[in-house]
């Protein structure tokens, strides 16, 4: 494997993992990716740290920028069950998890699994549903399994939540809950595309063959294949200097005066297992501090309340987060 010298970054160790097969795969992914969604590398590369990180995901954008067909893409380009779940407002706990069904014949009830049954799973337009059904997702996503009158059952191993939401100000939405959003490795803003982009998407339209077809889209990598990339984190290499970098980084969102809610434990972990699943999409096995650097507005942004004062100021989460980031030092 290729290793660029990095300066003024912790030294990586001299062993290394040999990743040449696995990158080979991720650039056809990201070769395949192109060739249907134009533009939106940052979101495609976070969608896919996060399922290497064993991650849920949450993109948020406008109607028509692509959300669901980038998820549906990437799910698709994944050999492993994939289901989606429209949410709606009238969508209930047992359309998501499943119920028992009273069986005539057998004179047993029998349960029918419900779409949540599924190594990946499209939530589209999540945040259309209320809270009792959003309620159904927590067990699932938290624990990977779903209990049911009392039985517990659990989820494929690949088992991940790729979720879309319309922004809270649009009409028929419901804000998630806290809890809800904790449970998401990370939260992904997706916006208008640039004009070349835009100009490159017309093009596409207008030519009529330009574009690749969803349908014709074929796997390129196997469900045991991401499994394996997601062992393969426990050998990534990160400095002590960078654990305690991000344990830093997390203090400092307990103390700042901007906020009424700073990160978690969970989302420190979730910063540490971010990075090194990111420097494995760059073909390294050691993390930079450019990779936590990163990750952390993603994984950060969605888990901290900003005060009222600090809203009234015209402070942002991702305001908030940079700054986070540039109080800390970073290891030379």
């Amino acid at each position: 494997m290729e290793i660029n010298n990095i300066n003024n970054n912790p030294v990586a160790p001299d062993s290394h993992i040999d990743l040449s097969a696995f990158s080979h795969k991720i650039a056809v992914l990201r070769s395949q990716i192109g060739a249907v969604v134009v533009g939106q590398e940052r979101a495609v590369e976070l969608i896919l740290t996060a399922i290497i990180a064993d991650g849920h995901v949450l993109v948020e954008g406008v109607p028509g920028i692509a959300k669901t067909l980038l998820t549906r893409l990437i799910a698709k380009l994944i050999s492993a069950d994939f289901r989606r779940i429209q949410f709606t407002p009238d969508l209930m706990p047992s359309d998501v998890l499943g119920n028992n069904v009273y069986n005539l014949k057998s004179q047993e009830f029998e349960f029918h699994r419900g779409p949540v049954f599924t190594n990946i799973l499209l939530a589209d337009e999540i945040n259309r549903a209320p809270a009792k059904t959003q309620a159904a997702l927590f067990e699932v996503m938290e624990e990977r399994q779903c209990t049911v009158d009392g039985v517990t059952r659990p989820m494929p191993a690949l088992y991940t939540v790729l979720a879309t939401q319309n922004p809270i100000e649009q009409e028929g939405t419901y804000r998630l809950p806290e809890a809800q959003l904790d449970r998401f490795l990370m939260k992904i803003t997706m916006g208008y595309p640039p004009l070349e982009q835009e100009v490159e998407i017309l093009n596409r339209h207008n030519s009529g063959s330009s574009f690749a077809k969803l349908d014709n889209v074929r796997p390129v990598i196997t469900a045991d294949e991401m499994m394996s990339l997601r062992r393969l984190m426990d050998s990534v290499h990160v400095d002590p200097s960078l654990i305690r970098y991000i344990a830093l980084i997390i203090q400092q969102s307990r103390m700042s005066q901007a906020l009424q809610l700073g990160a978690s434990p969970r989302a420190s972990i979730g910063i540490l297992r971010a990075a090194k699943a990111f420097a494995l999409l760059q073909g390294r096995d050691f993390v930079i501090p450019d990779d936590i650097a990163t990750v952390i507005p993603p994984v950060l942004e969605h888990r901290i309340i900003l005060t009222a004062d600090a809203e009234m100021q015209g402070f942002t989460a991702a305001k908030i987060t940079r700054s986070l980031i540039d109080k800390v030092e970073v290891p030379k």
